[in-house]
């Protein structure tokens, strides 16, 4: 392969990767706040579809396609809320409520979604950062949706917050000990219930950037797991929030490799490099199940690690 290839296909890499990491990066914030407070959400994949579907009908019927990323935010938040309340009921398994509410949130998405799959909503804009370089390729590249900025914003705050504040501490203690959170006089139901419900509507958020601007539509099959990846991605981020947007970053770049390579012409196995985030997702599962280092910074009230 020429130079000049090698380098459309790793600026090909690179917008891919802006491009495609978002809804991970949103997600895995909003699994991981979820998990600090020490619940589990599997829920996420039907929450993102959810918004995804949310957000795209409000950006038709209003004509504002940021009505419908806040739109996405509060059907996720619903989804979450719900999720929190039954977990907080006695003898409940919240990974069993997760998969339910997966389930509940796709099937509500695809029977409300069937009248939104032909027409089209207006869709967010992008900046372009790459304008000043005079290469198409890199400026097409370089163009990344506000909503990339938006979860890099959160992932400091939340990185921030969490070693810094009150509230972090309270979180972090909820998750690692009930019984002290308890002593301290902290509601660590209602904890777990808010991380749940603002973890939901991050969720929902990630859900508006597939339908709204990449892909840019809705359909039923629009999320490909990306939902369940994220958990995943999450235990390998070690719950931090920074850590989180690099395996995200990781993540889009994977999903990236199949249209980068089709971009110069190749195009046997692409079916394969498309696998390459379910590969990834399956890879990361077995190396942090055996991994000592993993087990020691999980949150001790999760319900994965007793």
């Amino acid at each position: 392969m020429s130079d000049s290839l090698v380098v459309t296909v790793l600026v090909a890499l690179l917008g891919g990767a802006l491009r495609v990491s978002t809804p991970f990066m949103f997600v895995a914030l909003g699994e991981c706040l979820t998990e600090k407070s020490g619940r589990v959400n599997l829920g996420l994949e039907g929450t993102l579809v959810f918004g995804a579907m949310s957000a795209y009908a409000t950006s038709y019927h209003t004509g504002s396609p940021w009505l419908g990323v806040l739109a996405a935010g509060l059907a996720g938040a619903a989804l979450g809320a719900l999720h929190g309340f039954v977990c907080k009921l006695p003898r409940v398994n919240d990974i069993a409520i997760g998969i339910a509410m997966m389930l509940f949130g796709t099937g509500v998405a695809f029977f409300f979604g069937k009248a939104y799959i032909q027409p089209t909503a207006p869709r967010l804009g992008a900046i372009a950062l790459g304008d000043w370089t005079g290469d198409p390729k890199v400026a097409t590249a370089l163009q990344v949706n506000p909503l990339l900025l938006i979860g890099l914003a959160t992932a400091l705050i939340m990185w921030w917050a969490f070693a810094n504040t009150r509230w972090g501490l309270v979180l972090r203690m909820s998750g690692d000990s009930a019984p002290a959170a308890r002593a301290m006089g902290v509601s660590v139901d209602l904890v777990r219930f808010l991380a749940t419900l603002s973890g939901g509507f991050l969720a929902g958020v990630g859900g508006a950037f597939l339908s709204l601007y990449y892909p840019g539509s809705w359909n039923q099959g629009l999320s490909s797991g990306q939902g369940l990846m994220a958990v995943a991605l999450v235990i390998f981020a070690r719950w931090n929030p920074l850590r989180c947007v690099a395996a995200a970053m990781l993540f889009g770049a994977a999903g990236a490799i199949g249209p980068a390579l089709q971009s110069v012409g190749v195009t046997q196995g692409y079916y394969f490099f498309n696998a390459a985030p379910y590969i990834l997702t399956l890879l990361i599962m077995v190396a942090s199940a055996g991994s000592r280092q993993a087990s020691r910074e999980a949150p001790g009230e999760l319900s994965i690690t007793k």
